[in-house]
């Protein structure tokens, strides 16, 4: 037994060796696209100017969309000559088998990028998801987003990928906000930089590209920049110094890309009904010339219609080219638009040494990636490789390390064991992981559902019920995929959730959106508080581990709810 720990511990060893010396080999980004490269300086060479402007263009791909879909996808890379694609919603070997036809199609190698916050699980079935930004940002070890990002790496890569467009990176000072919300690390802004600092570098050491968005900052907007422009109404003064600090901050640690929001910011650029993605003064004045950033700049997807509606027929993405976007996301129409753009070479709006160095550094970026030697992806265990063990373990790690107390004692959480204990979940219609996992340690239990709307007749019913208990576990679960800042839950739910937290010994867990704890008045009157931030079963086993005095609360509060509990709550015993 022991010799096979020691072999256990010599190959850990070993492999923790290997990875820090990759990694301290790993050429630094920023130096490598903008230095000479003779693979670069060949391959520019070689390229026509169409070719040339074609490698501006990311296009949209799936593996749900059918044959003819495909087919059209491949068509455009041919034809066009785009310099990568970005991947939707599909499965993961589908994805590695048409990225590898999709290479094929390349003159130029492509890279091929992903929206993927929280893993590969954001948009691919059959994969790992780790947890949102908004949990992470309860987490006080930082080291354990480092390794989340390196995790995500590994898969990304795995599958073929190259670019990860995330972190977050915007301080959601809005509980309202539609469209960031629990996609960030919280509204404070120093943690917002650290966590999103921490996440990027485990990408960018194991070898992925990686973009902080939403330059210069979409945490204090109520409209939704998919369907409306958005407008940030604040002073210069306020934006440098909360907005775009976390941007600064990840420019300073090196990191390779930043995404410009689809933002109009009078304080910044006057020109009406104008998006932050396509305005020369935010892009080239203040982000690449004031704040110095070298690396590679995207444009948030030219389709969404913050920048389309007022900027229709390929304007929008001559105008984020010429605004000094290095890198067009999902143009609406790639061909009409690279037309208009050679145009303004040809009237000399761009020089043509800015336009030569642009390109350059986003064939460099390739460079980087490996592209220069490119190798097809094995599809042969990639559902096992990507869904190993170590990426449950880190993520019930990551789950231990967030999971909060708001409210209560060691003592106040356990309760008594051995006295009569009801075990409630609201929002469900089955047995939760949470309930069955706690009624272990409660031998006289009981468990109760409650669903979105059960009625009020029920309800009182069971209120009745439990006067004969001497305890109660209340749970707390938001079934939705994405999880809002207000529950769905019928008005007379959430009566009977304010009835619960007012009876003594009420012990209330939140697995939702941390800010939905404000739309339950009462919900402080509980004995004690536990907030889970997701409804995912890790979360759920990391409260019951709190309750049963397993494991001490660690997690911090990264947002404020109210004024019950502001940012930076959190009981530590």
């Amino acid at each position: 037994m022991k010799y096979t720990i020691y072999i256990r511990l010599f190959y850990t060893f070993i492999a923790t060796v290997i990875t820090h010396t990759a990694m301290a080999q790993r050429p630094d980004f920023i130096t490598t696209i903008n230095q000479q490269n003779h693979w670069v300086d060949s391959v520019y060479k070689k390229m026509t100017r169409k070719e040339r402007i074609g490698q501006l263009f990311y296009v949209r791909a799936h593996t749900n969309k059918g044959k003819m879909y495909e087919d059209s996808v491949a068509a455009v890379i041919s034809d066009e000559h785009v310099g990568g694609l970005v991947f939707f919603q599909g499965g993961p070997v589908r994805h590695a088998n048409l990225i590898n036809l999709y290479q094929k199609q390349a003159k130029v190698p492509l890279l091929i990028a992903m929206d993927g916050e929280w893993g590969l699980g954001m948009r691919l079935d059959s994969s790992v998801s780790y947890p949102y930004q908004m949990t992470l940002g309860a987490i006080q070890d930082n080291t354990l987003v480092y390794k989340m990002g390196q995790m995500v790496a590994y898969d990304f890569k795995r599958l073929g990928m190259h670019i990860n467009f995330a972190p977050d990176m915007d301080v959601n000072n809005n509980p309202n906000n539609p469209v960031i919300n629990y996609r960030s690390f919280g509204d404070n802004k120093y943690n917002v930089a650290k966590k999103g600092i921490a996440y990027a570098k485990g990408m960018q050491d194991a070898g992925t590209i990686v973009f902080a968005k939403h330059f210069p900052g979409h945490g204090d907007t109520n409209v939704d920049s998919h369907f409306a422009l958005p407008q940030l109404p604040f002073t210069r003064a306020r934006l440098d110094s909360l907005e775009e600090y976390p941007f600064r901050e990840a420019i300073a640690a090196g990191i390779s890309g930043v995404m410009i929001a689809h933002l109009n910011i009078p304080a910044l650029d006057t020109t009406k009904n104008l998006p932050s993605s396509l305005s020369r003064k935010i892009i080239t004045g203040i982000l690449k010339d004031s704040l110095g950033f070298k690396g590679i700049v995207a444009s948030d997807a030219m389709e969404m219609q913050g920048v389309v509606k007022n900027f229709p027929n390929g304007e929008a993405d001559v105008r984020a080219f010429l605004a000094g976007n290095d890198l067009i996301e999902l143009s609406v129409n790639s061909h009409q638009g690279a037309k208009l753009i050679l145009k303004a070479i040809k009237k000399n709006k761009i020089t043509k040494a800015e336009f030569e160095v642009r390109i350059k550094k986003l064939l460099a970026a390739k460079y980087w990636a490996g592209l220069n030697d490119y190798k097809p992806v094995s599809p042969v265990n990639l559902i096992k490789d990507i869904n190993r063990p170590a990426a449950a373990e880190l993520i019930q790690q990551l789950a231990d390390a967030s999971v909060t107390v708001l409210k209560g004692t060691a003592p106040i959480l356990r309760q008594n064991p051995l006295k009569k204990t009801a075990i409630i979940s609201i929002g469900v219609d089955r047995p939760s992981l949470f309930e069955m996992e706690l009624s272990k340690w409660y031998a006289n239990s009981m468990i109760f559902l409650v669903g979105k709307s059960t009625s009020l007749t029920d309800l009182n019913r069971m209120l009745q019920t439990l006067k004969g208990f001497d305890q109660l576990y209340v749970s707390i679960h938001d079934s939705r995929t994405r999880p809002g800042s207000k529950l769905d839950f019928s008005s007379d739910v959430k009566y009977l959730i304010a009835a619960l937290a007012a009876k003594p010994n009420v012990v209330t867990s939140v697995f939702a959106n941390p800010y939905t704890i404000a739309g339950l008045p009462g919900l402080e009157k509980s004995a004690g508080i536990i907030v889970g931030y997701q409804k995912d079963d890790a979360m759920q086993r990391a409260a019951v581990k709190v309750i049963t005095g397993l494991m001490k609360p660690a997690g911090k509060l990264p947002v404020s709810v109210n004024a019950f509990f502001p940012t930076g709550t959190g009981v530590t015993f």
